[in-house]
Formats: structure tokens, sequence, C-alpha cells
């Protein structure tokens, strides 16, 4: 939605403005396209796919204001929008392209459809009901409630009836004209008016079918025409030329009550009458208008950079509906005209947000100077070319003349800009330093599990935990002891039974961690009594004195966690080995000699050795020594077990085995060869 600054201080709301993305995109890319583009994603879609493939032609809102109807190309077509639903209802297709169309019914029910190539097409709500054809070609139609009858203007003299009651047409109105362009009825008391080539107005009775009347005394429109017509009560009657002229006539006199000129020199292609506001809209080709009926003081006017086709103004509100030469259908809201239709009604509170916001007109391409400053850059002498724009009290001039002038004329300007740059990014890494998240005293096992999130979690729960940290409204959950979370509460168990085993489950590895950490204390000796001459000797060992550097600490304990690493891994295996059943006596031993006994290795030089060992050993020798022990149960942290074990055959299956193999041979034993009688025997001949 863009306001734009109609005349007179009027708003005027293009509901239709905003970018919009191709048809051609696949729906993935459309979304993606829409997400990374902010005006895209702000725009105010009303009606859903309120478009036409090339050009949309005419627009209509039912009788009941609950559909509209617009036509257009290519290929000639009917869409008809829900306002419910604010999208397509219903698509249909025509063999050739709508000139002029009427709803006959309250809803889209029974439509009536005047084509090119001189047909008449009448649809029902299930589709095209009856096709027929006129004698010329059509230009506009107009439909009598009281008697069924559709008149159909035509580039002839006549004005064809067709009666949809009966179904036949009727005789003609002839009229003195060469041709007519455009007929209405009074919705009133039902006079039937037609405007002609000759810039002649005739008034006809349908009750009679005679000539009750002709306006013909406006003189610049004898040569051009009439090109529209409108009422607007019983007596007004509002006509619209070619040469961009609108009259206001009182039809009992044959005199115009006000001349109203478009000054563009377009004709003027629909007229309207806003009767809750007593003014005009006309349009032509390039702009509306409106305007006062009583005065032809003007509104404002609503202009765009694409030519118009047809106007509708929805009844008793401010919205109006443009189809032009473009695949976009506009869509004006101006609240000076009455509030928004019931079914859009959330506009008008979001007409109230944009005018209580201050938003200045920005220029990012201009920069706004002063004389004194124009002064200062040397670019005086421009005063009074295109190169300045005079506004209020200094000038708008283009920003890359600014930047250009502004180096030319303070050249050290940018070595000082890009040392206070340097500055500011220094004193910025400076302060940021190492900086250590202080934990809230409130929540603080929340707090840390939301930055493990945070850090590890997937990407929804990274969401979820950055909008817990970050965002001011939930501040007072680590701030407030309100906000307490009580996890010796019943409900808390209830609710949260997974963080329960969770937290458990964490105290259960700190505390083994624990334990493994004294182990091997103990196997390094170093929670004997003299600690002291402990830590001496292993220091000694190492090398290295007592007063060692912070460099020289670092090591010792990068050697001592991994110490700490292979101890782990030697208790593992001596628990494999506690719980590995004996082998088969009675298998055979074919490496006995190259076989290793597994047991605990009681210091890290055993290790190297039977790692060693093991490098020089076949690969057939490692498979025997693997076979050797084909159960086995081995232990692994948080009281975990893996078993490894041999399927073996059962009995019944080696004996079904071995009766198969014992028939085999038994039918092996009884086969006879036919090799032998190949060529005895020979076929009889037919009788």
């Amino acid at each position: 939605m863009r306001a734009l600054d109609g005349r007179n201080n009027v708003k005027v709301y293009n509901l239709s403005a905003g970018k919009s993305l191709p048809e051609w995109l696949t729906d993935r890319k459309r979304r993606q396209l829409s997400k990374r583009d902010v005006e895209f994603r702000r725009r105010i879609e009303l009606i859903q796919d309120f478009t036409m493939p090339d050009v949309s032609g005419c627009v209509r809102v039912s009788p009941d204001g609950r559909y509209i109807l617009a036509t257009g190309t290519y290929k000639p077509r009917v869409k008809c929008y829900e306002v419910a639903a604010l999208s397509l209802k219903f698509e249909r297709c025509f063999d050739a392209e709508v000139i002029q169309f009427e709803v006959l019914s309250d809803d889209y029910s029974k439509l009536v459809f005047l084509q090119e190539e001189r047909y008449v097409e009448l649809h029902s709500q299930a589709g095209r009901w009856f096709r027929t054809r006129i004698p010329k070609f059509g230009r506009d139609l107009a439909y009598h409630y009281p008697s069924c009858d559709l008149y159909i203007a035509s580039s002839g003299s006549e004005i064809y009836r067709l009666n949809l009651n009966q179904g036949r047409f009727l005789n003609s109105l002839q009229t003195d004209a060469p041709g007519v362009n455009k007929c209405a009825f009074n919705n009133v008391h039902y006079l039937f008016t037609c405007g002609t080539e000759d810039g002649r107005v005739e008034a006809w009775d349908p009750r009679s079918r005679h000539r009750v009347g002709v306006l013909s005394g406006y003189k610049s429109v004898k040569q051009l025409g009439i090109s529209a017509l409108a009422y607007n009560d019983t007596l007004t009657l509002g006509v619209g030329t070619q040469t961009g002229q609108v009259l206001l006539y009182d039809i009992r006199s044959d005199k115009p009550l006000l001349i109203k000129d478009h000054n563009d020199g377009f004709p003027i292609k629909d007229l309207e009458f806003h009767n809750s506001t007593g003014l005009v809209l006309s349009m032509s080709s390039k702009m509306v208008k409106i305007w006062s009926k009583d005065t032809g003081a003007p509104h404002t006017s609503i202009e765009s950079g694409v030519d118009y086709n047809d106007m509708c103004v929805v009844p008793n509100s401010g919205m109006i509906f443009l189809t032009t030469e473009d695949t976009k259908m506009q869509t004006y809201f101006l609240p000076s005209l009455g509030a928004a239709p019931r079914w859009c009604s959330h506009l008008d509170a979001l007409i109230e947000e944009l005018e209580e916001e201050d938003a200045p007109d920005q220029y990012d391409d201009y920069k706004f100077v002063t004389e004194d400053e124009l002064k200062q850059l040397g670019l005086h002498d421009l005063i009074g070319s295109n190169m300045l724009r005079a506004v209020m009290h200094g000038y708008y001039m283009d920003v890359r003349l600014y930047s250009k002038a502004k180096l030319i004329a303070n050249p050290f300007d940018y070595n000082d800009f890009m040392k206070r740059k340097v500055k500011q990014k220094i004193s910025e890494e400076n302060q940021r330093g190492i900086q250590t998240k202080k934990l809230p005293s409130i929540n603080r096992d929340l707090f840390e599990r939301l930055i493990e999130e945070e850090k590890d979690g997937k990407k929804k729960k990274v969401a979820a935990a950055q909008a817990l940290l970050t965002d001011d409204r939930f501040g007072d959950l680590f701030a407030s002891s309100d906000f307490q979370i009580d996890k010796d509460t019943t409900e808390f168990k209830l609710l949260n039974p997974v963080l329960s085993r969770m937290d458990k489950k964490k105290k259960k590895q700190k505390l083994q961690e624990e334990e493994e950490e004294q182990e091997f204390l103990k196997a390094r000796g170093d929670l004997a009594e003299d600690d002291s001459s402990d830590s001496d000797s292993i220091m000694s060992d190492m090398g290295e004195d007592l007063d060692v550097k912070p460099k020289k600490e670092y090591k010792v304990k990068q050697d001592s966690k991994t110490e700490r690493d292979k101890w782990k891994q030697i208790k593992t295996e001596s628990s494999e080995k506690k719980f590995t059943e004996p082998s088969n006596p009675l298998k055979k031993k074919t490496h006995e000699s190259k076989s290793l006994n597994f047991t605990a290795a009681d210091s890290l030089t055993e290790l190297k050795a039977r790692r060693k060992k093991l490098s020089k050993m076949t690969l057939a020798d490692r498979l025997d020594m693997e076979d050797d022990h084909p159960e086995s149960i081995k232990q692994h942290t948080f009281g975990s077990r893996e078993m490894n074990y041999v399927v073996k055959k059962a009995p019944k299956f080696e004996r079904i085995k071995q009766q198969q193999k014992e028939h085999q041979e038994e039918r092996r034993k009884f086969h006879r060869s036919t090799a032998k009688l190949k060529g005895k025997f020979k076929a009889k001949d037919p009788i």
C-alpha cells in the first residue's frame, strides 16, 4: 500500500502498489524471494490474484456486494472474486474478447457478455447457457428489469432488443444517428438514454418505444460524439464526450447545468456519481478526476503510468476498482469518500496507523545544502542551473556531485575520517577483551541449559533459546524471585520427568568421573602420605625443577592428561578380560606359541610391549587369536555391557542335513542313463 499526495491534501491510498513476483516462478522460489525482500513481504494484497494475464477490460460489483467480476485477455476470460474469502472463486474463458457485460441477478448466477465478432453470450451459474449473434458490431448494452429486455447499442442506427424471458429478438429502436456509442437506463423511472456518434443524446420511453426527447445544444461535440452516460437521480444526467468534457443536464432542459473539462484531450471513458458525498468521478484514459457536481470544484485526482479502461466504485464506500492496460488491476481507497467496505474493514484501522506515523520525505540520491554551504564548496555558480533545485531556504543537489565537491574542497577530510575509524575499531577491540558471562542467581540451571542449546542445539531450540535470553519481556525470569523454579515440587516432576532424569544422569556421570580421577591419582602415587616427595620425584623424572615456568606447567598438565587417557584404556581392557569366558578346550590351538595372554598391564611399558608384539603378528595369527575367544563380554562406561557370541546350529538341522546327503547318494546309485537307447527306436509312419 502506498499513500499518494492528492490535490487539496486529500489522502489517496493505492492498495495495489508494491512489488510483484513473476508468475513463472515456482512456489518455493516465490516464498524464498518474499522472505528476503522486505518491501514485498510488507505489501498489502487486498484480493489475492487480482490480475489478468495481459490486459484487463471491464470490472463490476454484484448487486449484493459479495462478488467482484472482471474481464480481460489473453486468452479472453472472466474472473469472479469472492470478497468473503478475498480470493478467486472461478475463472472462465471465451472464444472472443469481451466489450461490455452486465450482471442480471443479485449474484454471479446470471451474466450477459457483449463480445467482439457480434456475439452475445448468456452465462448461468454452471457456465455458458446460450450464445447468439447480432447483425452489426455491438458497442454497449443495458438491461431493463421490468420487461426483461436487453438493449444492445451497435455500430449502426438501430438499437437491438433481446427479450430474455421469451428468448427472441423484438423490434429494434431506430435512431437518426449513424451509430450509437453508449446507452443507459434511469434506475427510478427507467427512461432509456443513448449517446450517438454525432454528439446527440436521445431519450426513449421503453413502454411505448417512442423517442421522447433529443439533446443537441452543445455545439462543440456535434462532430465528435458521446462516450459516457450516467444518471444520478431522477433528473440529473451526466454526459461524457470524446473531447474530454463532462456535461451535467437536467432532463427537463436542453441546456447543460455545468460543464467540466479534463483539459487533456482524451475521451471520457466512464462516469460515476457518488451519492453520499455529492461528488462526480469522471475517468479518461490518463486520469480519474473527482469534483463537486454543484460547483465543479476539484476534490482530487488519481493518475498512474498506464492507461485506464474501466472504473467501478464500490457502493457506499470509498473504494475504487480500475482496469488498466496492464496485468494488474488497481485498487484505490479514499477515506474522504467513505469508509472501507465491510469485507475489508481492517483498512480503516490500518489507515489510522499510517496517518499517526510522521514519515517525512527522504531523498537518498539528493543532498540538501544551503547557500552558505554552496559558497564553501565553490558551487555558487550553479545556482539557477539544472544541477540545483531550489527548495525553501536551500537547494537539492545530486549526492555524488556533493561528495566530489566536498573531497576537492577539503582533501584532508578523508584521511581524518580513516584515522577516526581506525581509532574507533581499536577502542572497540580493547573494550571487548575477555568477557565472562555472569550467571544469574535465579534459575541458574535453566540459564545454563539455554546457553548450551544456543551453542549446540537444533535450529528450533536455538531460536527458542535466543528468544528467552535476548527478549526483554523474559528478563524477570532470571531476575525476579517470583519466577524461581522449584524442582522439588511434584508438579515440576510430573511436567518435566525428562529434565529430572537428565539431572540425575548428570550427577551420576560427575561422580563417576571423580572416581576415575581418584583411581588415576592412586595409580600414579599422588595420594601417598608424602605428597611433596612424590611430586618432587615426578618432576625430577621429567627433568624439570620445582620452580617451573607457566609454559612448563602446561606441558606437565598435557602429559598427565595423556597418561590419564591411557589409564582409562588399560582399565577397560582389564574389565574385558574379567568378563571373558574360557575358550573350548577341545578346540585345536595351532599357534599356541605365538598367542598372547591378556592380563591387566601393571605399567605403561608393558602395554607398549604388547602392542609392539601384536603389530609383528601375521593376520592369520590375529584371526586365530580372535577365534579362541568366540564369546566375550565387554563392560563400558555408565554400566552398559556388550556381549559377542557365535550362534551354533541345533542338532536337528545337522540331522536333516545328513539325511539329505544320504538321500542324494541313494538316488545316484539307482540312476540309469538313456544315452544307450538313442537311435534304436524309429517313429512309425502315419496311416
